[in-house]
């Protein structure tokens, strides 16, 4: 059996009276593009920092590729790509300056040929300075940075900020392309449509603990139902009485929306002898799924 390409076990970190993490566990396979999702201040940061041995854990271990992330950093992130929300660089240096730079730090052959291919990908001039590039133009310039020594595991932390939805879309193949070459993708974002359209399996991380690891699919196929219901006469959501009905809005004066997590035959059943014009039962999106869960 292979060894799980990042492991965190109990791995908690304390701001004092701020919240950090508390006690995540998560394994991660070789091969996975691997979503980590939750809002602005739910964890995601944190955790991404302690892989990078950017902050020390208070408690818990974490190891990549079977190594420790404190112990063994050095030679974690010689085949390690990294790519921050914030996209900082040295902004007296030119962008090819910066590139070439940074490819002192790995032993790579085609470093030039590599910049020049990435940097005509994302239409990139290398003769900018730093200082002077957009947040889009940094954030593409820490993706090539992140790609240059062909690292065997990718983390991103928000990477698309800054980026339009063409270079997003130039961003997400080239993902794609990488993966199936072998590398292993950890995709940490609040925005859920990027990680429905390029992971196969995620963690929900809520107010600093995981709530969920699941499959993409198997979360679409829970039993969460997305439910309205149009009644003859005004509905009355006050009156609608059954368990397993959430979030329940009125629509107009005569539909109600919920989302329904019961057994569908009872929701029939309860309806049946009603007044009823239309029914409609369907998917959640995975934003409605995530809003679940963060609801409850």
């Amino acid at each position: 059996m292979n060894t799980p390409i990042i492991e965190i076990a109990d791995l908690s970190k304390s701001y004092g009276k701020a919240r950090g993490i508390e006690h995540l566990n998560l394994e991660i396979d070789q091969g996975e593009i691997f979503g980590f999702i939750g809002p602005n201040g739910a964890g995601k940061s944190t955790t991404i920092r302690i892989l990078m041995n950017m902050i020390f854990p208070t408690s818990g271990s974490a190891r990549i590729m079977g190594m420790d992330v404190i112990k063994e950093t050095k030679k974690i992130k010689r085949q390690v790509g990294y790519i921050p929300s914030d996209a900082n660089a040295y902004s007296s240096m030119d962008v090819l300056e910066f590139l070439t730079y940074c490819l002192h730090f790995y032993d790579v052959t085609d470093g030039e040929g590599k910049i020049t291919e990435l940097s005509e990908l994302f239409k990139l001039d290398l003769s900018r300075k730093i200082a002077d590039l957009s947040l889009g133009n940094r954030k593409k310039v820490s993706i090539i940075q992140s790609l240059l020594h062909s690292p065997k595991l990718l983390i991103l932390d928000e990477p698309t900020t800054g980026l339009d939805p063409l270079m997003q879309s130039v961003f997400f193949d080239l993902l794609r392309s990488e993966n199936m070459k072998g590398m292993t993708i950890f995709f940490s974002s609040h925005i859920l449509g990027e990680v429905q359209m390029l992971c196969k399996r995620v963690a929900i991380i809520k107010e600093g603990k995981i709530i969920q690891v699941e499959d993409i699919d198997n979360l679409r196929k829970k039993q969460l139902k997305k439910v309205s219901v149009e009644f003859a006469e005004k509905a009355d959501k006050d009156s609608f009485n059954i368990q397993g009905v959430e979030n329940m809005i009125n629509r107009g004066d005569n539909t109600l929306s919920f989302m329904y997590s019961g057994n569908l035959n009872i929701l029939i059943s309860y309806l049946t002898g009603k007044k009823l014009v239309n029914i409609m039962i369907e998917e959640p999106s995975l934003d409605e799924i995530f809003m679940h869960y963060y609801k409850n």
